[in-house]
């Protein structure tokens, strides 16, 4: 299927708004010591977290395989801070993200991993974040995919890390989880696929393994085994609905279930609307309902709205 551009100029005001990674160290000379850089940076990071919200509606994989960059290609980055003088301590981050797409199959593997000392050369941060995603389309219709995901904090070791570190936050290691990890897969299907509306529905079995609580330590503080494990088998559920009613409007509707006979179910819904004002003008509004079993009060509601104003 030919692949349609929608909302051409929005698309043009979000481009002339993005920022490449390595394009300024400040906005002008003196700017850093004016302490002027860091609001521009400011500025910068709101202007990317609406293009982000777009690019979500937008839905890179509404039609499909089909204009997939194919091959192997990713991205890698390496952050590191160290400071001395009033205080002592760095900062390490690394992320990157690989995909590999060969015709109908398609995977991404992400990555991040951060490190921090306070000023007392005590860890403050160790967190290892790993996430796999996979479609593979047996025809223009029907597909399956695979989702997992693993997180690691380190910090959760019954160890007191940091002098500072108070009394609650130590406690509350030990019903932190210190491994979180989740593997789903399932079948996919395209109820509709044209240019103007598309719907695609997934469900599948999922299974969570969550280790928590201190792991030097005899027992917790509740008296069970220190850094005790579970596994739950849950299900999850997907819809994704797309519709364009002309060139200046389209609707999206974005709904989620996660749910198991051990942990609360958690549906979520996001009902967007995006469209261009004018040729200098876009404007997305959302509606997020989120529902959780257990919480006293289940429904959270949120409304948002983001604007983009080129000219």
């Amino acid at each position: 299927m030919k692949k349609v551009t929608l909302l051409s100029s929005t698309a043009a005001i979000l481009a002339a708004l993005s920022v490449p990674a390595f394009a300024q160290s400040e906005i002008s000379t003196g700017a850093d010591a004016a302490g002027i850089s860091a609001i521009d940076d400011r500025i910068t990071d709101i202007e990317d977290d609406v293009t982000d919200r777009f690019d979500r509606d937008n839905d890179a994989d509404r039609f499909g395989p089909a204009d997939r960059r194919q091959g192997l290609f990713g991205t890698m980055s390496l952050s590191y801070t160290g400071r001395t003088g009033n205080t002592e301590n760095q900062d390490l981050a690394i992320g990157g993200r690989v995909n590999y797409n060969q015709g109908v199959f398609a995977q991404s593997v992400g990555l991040s991993i951060e490190f921090g000392e306070d000023d007392f050369g005590n860890k403050d941060q160790e967190d290892i974040n790993a996430i796999y995603d996979a479609q593979y389309y047996f025809n223009d219709q029907f597909y399956a995919f695979a989702l997992g995901r693993v997180s690691q904090n380190g910090l959760v070791d019954g160890v007191r890390n940091s002098p500072s570190q108070t009394d609650e936050d130590f406690a509350a290691e030990f019903d932190d989880f210190r491994t979180d990890a989740f593997l789903g897969f399932g079948p996919g299907y395209r109820i509709l696929n044209s240019a103007d509306t598309t719907w695609r529905v997934q469900a599948g079995v999922g299974v969570r393994y969550t280790k928590t609580g201190a792991q030097e330590l005899g027992t917790n503080f509740d008296g069970t085994p220190a850094g005790s494990s579970n596994t739950d088998v849950g299900y999850i559920a997907s819809s994704r609905l797309y519709h364009r009613f002309n060139d200046l409007v389209f609707i999206t509707n974005d709904t989620d279930y996660l749910g198991s006979d051990d942990s609360a179910d958690v549906i979520s819904n996001e009902f967007g609307v995006n469209f261009r004002v004018s040729e200098q003008l876009a404007t997305r509004v959302s509606y997020t309902t989120e529902y959780q079993e257990e919480r006293a009060i289940r429904t959270d509601n949120t409304v948002g709205l983001a604007v983009v104003y080129g000219f």
